[in-house]
């Protein structure tokens, strides 16, 4: 089902020129392949760090591997994921923003909302899989729908906002004049115990 839409979420990524414009794409694969040529090109251009493609690729595999022994009522349907991927689309256009600023900042809120961020994350999948017969997909798609009707509802600002406050807050402590640097704190211990 997937298959349906690679090539419309391939050209979202076109887009934003993080896939190559004349390249086809129908399966994840080539989207990863793709993504693994021009990563390290936009990277470059836009000052940003290139995405760890290799390890989208290994979740990617550990996933396939393990929906293969799902029962195909388990996965999530073909009309979920398109409801969703619609929902995307509609309130892209609607708050003026491309469909990767608008799912960038609902994955944002997808790792905050779950204990753990991230690591918790790529693990479960797994764990979820072989012990429940359950995906997390399942689950993320339900939170992209509440994310996008927070989304209708707040306002794409608004919802940003809300979503980057709290790392952008510990960005800013982090470089925070007031906030002592390690080689400074190592310092202090090493003249406290000299007397000094």
């Amino acid at each position: 089902m997937g298959r349906r839409l690679i090539p419309e979420i391939a050209g979202a990524l076109k887009e934003e020129g993080l896939l190559e414009k004349e390249t086809e794409f129908t399966t994840v694969d080539q989207l990863l392949e793709g993504l693994e040529r021009t990563s390290a090109r936009v990277a470059a251009t836009v000052n940003a760090p290139p995405l760890d493609v290799a390890e989208l690729r290994r979740e990617w595999d550990a996933f396939r591997q393990e929906a293969r022994g799902m029962k195909p009522s388990r996965l999530p349907s073909f009309d979920a994921l398109r409801s969703v991927w619609n929902g995307l689309l509609d309130e892209s256009a609607r708050q003026g923003r491309s469909v990767f600023e608008t799912s960038s900042i609902m994955a944002v809120s997808a790792v905050r909302g779950i204990p753990g961020g991230a690591r918790w994350l790529t693990a479960s999948t797994r764990v979820v899989a072989r012990r429940t017969g359950q995906l997390l997909a399942v689950e993320l798609l339900d939170h992209y729908r509440q994310a996008l009707e927070e989304l209708r509802q707040v306002g794409y600002l608004s919802y940003a906002r809300r979503q980057l406050t709290p790392y952008v807050r510990a960005a800013a402590g982090q470089f925070s004049p007031a906030r002592g640097t390690l080689t400074e704190r190592l310092l202090d211990r090493v003249r406290f115990r000299e007397g000094r």
